[in-house]
């Protein structure tokens, strides 16, 4: 990997983590389009951890209660609010990626990049979240958010596991199904990403540093580079995206997602570039 792949894949991760148009989709997309190879999943998910370092500093006070106050209900029955109840809701919601992240991970890392797969999925995805858009109430503030929500949400975000979907698509268009408010559809998504994409990325370093031999391969400073660059740019993405969904829809999305996946059916069907 060259010093210029790494900037540009390092900064579309930052930009497109926390947006429903799919972060692994686009890092695979613009890889082969510009640079005619992959990244690899492994460079995917080091690279996630810069963001999910972002969400971790945006959300740091509100982490931190939720973190002491699920402590301190575990002890104390009379102080088990909201937060006490959102700990447990992201511990039982992120069990099923969890297992299916370990179960099909050879999968994930081979088949599922597909960019046939990749470029369908950004618009089937797309249809589901104009569908939930639509008929969701968005009336249910985050103080009405429930254990069934947190686990529908959960296995939402095993959608994610399939490049094209976006974990932040999946989750916040299963809370808008839910009646869910849209920004506290898409605050939980943020909360509910954090140990999942934490594990992900930890657990994908020791193949990101030893490397198959296939696809761009990214040297450990390179990584840093990238991840740098993406927690950056990630945060300032959050910050974007929380004060655009307090105001617009999700489809804003959608005709991009669209129009990105009819586009690369296209330069598949014209033989411009590979699928594989």
């Amino acid at each position: 990997m060259t010093w210029a792949q790494t900037l540009v894949l390092g900064a579309v991760q930052g930009l497109t983590e926390f947006l429903p148009i799919s972060s692994s989709g686009h890092l695979r997309i613009v890889s082969e389009v510009w640079f005619g190879d992959d990244a690899g999943a492994s460079f995917t998910a080091v690279t996630q951890l810069g963001t999910e370092a972002a969400v971790l500093l945006y959300f740091f006070r509100d982490i931190v209660s939720i973190v002491v106050a699920w402590f301190r209900g575990l002890f104390d029955a009379s102080r088990r609010d909201l937060d006490y109840r959102i700990g447990w809701y992201v511990i039982f919601a992120t069990i099923p990626i969890g297992i299916l992240g370990i179960v099909f991970k050879d999968v994930i890392r081979t088949g599922a990049r597909n960019l046939w797969v990749i470029a369908t999925m950004l618009i089937v995805f797309a249809l589901v979240i104009a569908v939930a858009e639509r008929v969701g109430a968005k009336q249910r503030p985050l103080e009405q958010l429930t254990l069934r929500d947190g686990l529908v949400m959960g296995a939402a975000q095993c959608l994610s596991l399939i490049p094209g979907v976006s974990r932040s698509g999946a989750t916040s268009s299963a809370g808008l199904f839910l009646g869910l408010q849209r920004e506290a559809a898409v605050r939980f998504s943020f909360l509910l990403a954090i140990p999942a994409v934490l594990a992900s990325g930890l657990f994908s370093l020791p193949d990101a540093f030893t490397p198959s031999g296939e696809g761009l391969q990214a040297s450990g400073v390179q990584l840093l580079v990238a991840t740098v660059v993406a927690f950056v740019l990630g945060y300032a993405s959050i910050a974007w995206l929380l004060r655009f969904v307090s105001a617009h829809s999700l489809n804003w999305f959608v005709g991009y997602r669209i129009a990105v996946g009819v586009l690369v059916l296209g330069l598949l069907a014209g033989g411009v570039i590979n699928a594989t």
